[in-house]
């Protein structure tokens, strides 16, 4: 683009496309439109969504992009500008080591109703580790993340009987993202462990919340006075 310099992400999302890859045809096989790279140019405002798929259909992961931008912002010299001038960085050098990730105890423990929809109820025992887990880089300011095993399968094929997921509470929650609903206690007593739905978050309503499940494929609305908070799903860990 003559005349005007690259958008930080830009260049940084160019370091996953293929050779033999035209950045138009990534955006083809991606399924979005080809102007993105445009826009990305001048904007540097990609939405999540469109990021997901471009990396998805390389073979890559919006948490292997973050890492990498994360690591960059990290390394960056004192002294050097926004403009990411040369600077003199000292060879061997790497950010110092993050904190363990938790993982804690999920069990699958009866259902919650929507009229005659059935949805599986998980609860997590935050105060009971299983272990410690390396965290992925794009937690690393996030402290109260924490990892859990999916149990039960009413969100397959998207998360399995087994897998191993990162929840974020600080990070905020945008349509299509996958979350767990904490459902309110039934008295004030009870508060561990946590009654939770693993859902697809969908909108915002007046009263509530629309979220949907993929197995079997529906779509339920849990109120305000049902849901105590909605927190985001990172991502599956490797």
């Amino acid at each position: 683009m003559t005349g005007r310099e690259e958008s930080p992400i830009y260049r940084d999302l160019m370091r996953f496309k293929p050779n033999a890859l035209s950045a138009n045809a990534w955006a083809v096989k991606a399924g979005v439109s080809r102007t993105v790279w445009t826009d990305m140019r001048r904007h540097d405002n990609p939405s999540r969504r469109t990021l997901e798929k471009l990396l998805n259909a390389v073979g890559s992961s919006l948490a292997e992009f973050e890492a990498l931008r994360l690591g960059a912002e990290a390394r960056q010299p004192i002294g050097a500008s926004a403009a990411n001038e040369l600077a003199d960085v000292r060879p061997g050098w790497t950010p110092a080591q993050l904190p363990s990730l938790p993982l804690v105890v999920s069990s699958l423990a009866g259902e919650w109703s929507d009229g005659d929809k059935k949805i599986e109820v998980v609860e997590i025992g935050r105060h009971e580790l299983l272990e410690r887990l390396p965290r992925p880089a794009s937690l690393a300011r996030d402290a109260e993340a924490f990892a859990f095993t999916i149990v039960g399968g009413s969100m397959a094929p998207r998360f399995r009987p087994g897998m191993r997921v990162a929840v974020s509470p600080r990070s905020p929650v945008a349509v299509c993202d996958d979350v767990i609903v904490r459902l309110r206690p039934a008295t004030r007593l009870e508060k561990h462990p946590e009654r939770v739905l693993i859902m697809q978050f969908v909108r915002r309503t007046a009263a509530g919340f629309e979220l949907r499940q993929f197995n079997p494929d529906l779509t339920i609305h849990v109120g305000d006075e049902q849901a105590e908070a909605i927190l985001k799903i990172a991502g599956e860990l490797i």
